[in-house]
């Protein structure tokens, strides 16, 4: 049964299909709270609680081929809440033992990367390069033209690259 045919089951209510599809996107889900969060616990607690609120809403999603963006995006929003509630935004080291990086500081070097960028253009940056959703399906999601998503996303792709050739990336707000 492809993704489309699960979203569409799930709307109409069928637990079964709402269970496939969570379990289809999980680790996309588990992905995008560890990135924004940067604690394992937190972000199972996270995926936990974004499965909670997407079986409430799954009623609300209009279009079943949109579902993994649909649910990336209840992520996004989630974990920006939990962020702004604890005030706080911390390495945890535990990551780059958990992602089996111990001596190569690659993973450490895109994160500080992607902390010299703004909100929005990391955001842009999650949804295109680790979610590899569509530029299209991007814009509709974040209701911006697609010229809009391709020159901001083309701005932060030219910041993440200077920042690792040295040129010193601009700290933005």
């Amino acid at each position: 049964m492809t993704e489309k045919e699960l979203a569409a089951k799930a709307i109409r209510g069928d637990d079964e299909a709402f269970l496939q599809l969570m379990f289809m996107h999980k680790e996309a889900l588990y992905r995008t709270a560890l990135a924004y969060l940067k604690n394992d616990g937190d972000a199972l607690d996270a995926v936990q609680e974004v499965t909670f609120r997407a079986y409430e809403k799954i009623k609300t999603l209009h279009t079943p081929e949109y579902a993994k963006t649909w649910l990336v995006r209840i992520m996004m929003n989630h974990c920006r809440d939990v962020i702004r509630k604890k005030n706080r935004y911390v390495f945890n080291d535990n990551i780059a033992e958990m992602k089996g990086i111990s001596d190569d500081f690659t993973y450490l070097e895109v994160e500080e990367a992607l902390s010299h960028l703004s909100e929005k253009d990391r955001q842009l940056v999650h949804l295109k390069y680790l979610h590899d959703i569509k530029i299209k399906d991007i814009a509709d999601m974040t209701s911006t033209p697609e010229g809009t998503v391709k020159t901001r996303l083309y701005k932060a792709v030219k910041s993440l690259r200077d920042f690792f050739e040295g040129k010193g990336a601009e700290r933005r707000a």
